[in-house]
């Protein structure tokens, strides 16, 4: 990115409604369309199949994909120690200051972050290190429900999905393509 295009921004996609994920990949694939170098990191998520991870890695070369994450922590069947989750984010966390120090990407995604902090598995220090070691010209974009206020007030845009009706509501369960 050229200095004439200005520092990178500081993006949070927050809410109890559906579409952070979504939102954070249709910013790879714009980003793409600019031949921007693209690094996503899913916390929490990682043992189910996702259309998403298919999909991303039709994107080409560009883009790298890290799914860090040991699956639903506590819900839709865990069976896993809250330590394996947490040994799974620290990694993902060592893997992010990594990607963000390397100076190769424009844009890095870190999927499920918020609920990565909300669960504990990650502290306000480790995120803070994330924030403090991008460049001027680097873009973060932070997922997942309940972003802390203090994240809220350092980012430059801050989307919040708000959920007004979901098929889940009347029993229907998540949908390939759609949901996942």
């Amino acid at each position: 990115m050229s200095e004439k295009e200005g520092r990178g921004f500081l993006i949070v996609y927050t809410g109890n409604g559906k579409g952070k994920t979504t939102a954070a990949l249709g910013m790879c694939l714009r980003a793409i369309g600019h031949d921007w170098n693209i690094c996503v990191i899913q916390f929490v998520k990682g043992t189910w199949k996702y259309g998403e991870l298919e999909g991303l890695k039709r994107l080409g070369s560009g883009l790298e994909l890290h799914v860090i994450g040991e699956g639903c922590v506590g819900i839709c069947g865990d069976t896993k120690e809250l330590e394996e989750h947490h040994q799974a984010a620290q990694k993902g966390i060592a893997l992010a200051l990594d990607k963000i120090r390397s100076g190769k990407f424009q844009l890095v995604v870190l999927d499920e972050l918020n609920v990565a902090f909300d669960l504990g598995l990650v502290s306000r220090e480790d995120v803070e290190s994330l924030l403090s070691s991008r460049s001027a010209s680097q873009n973060l974009v932070i997922t997942g429900r309940g972003a802390p206020d203090w994240l809220v007030e350092q980012a430059d845009l801050v989307t919040e999905m708000k959920e007004i009706k979901h098929p889940f509501q009347k029993g229907i369960m998540a949908k390939k393509g759609i949901d996942f």
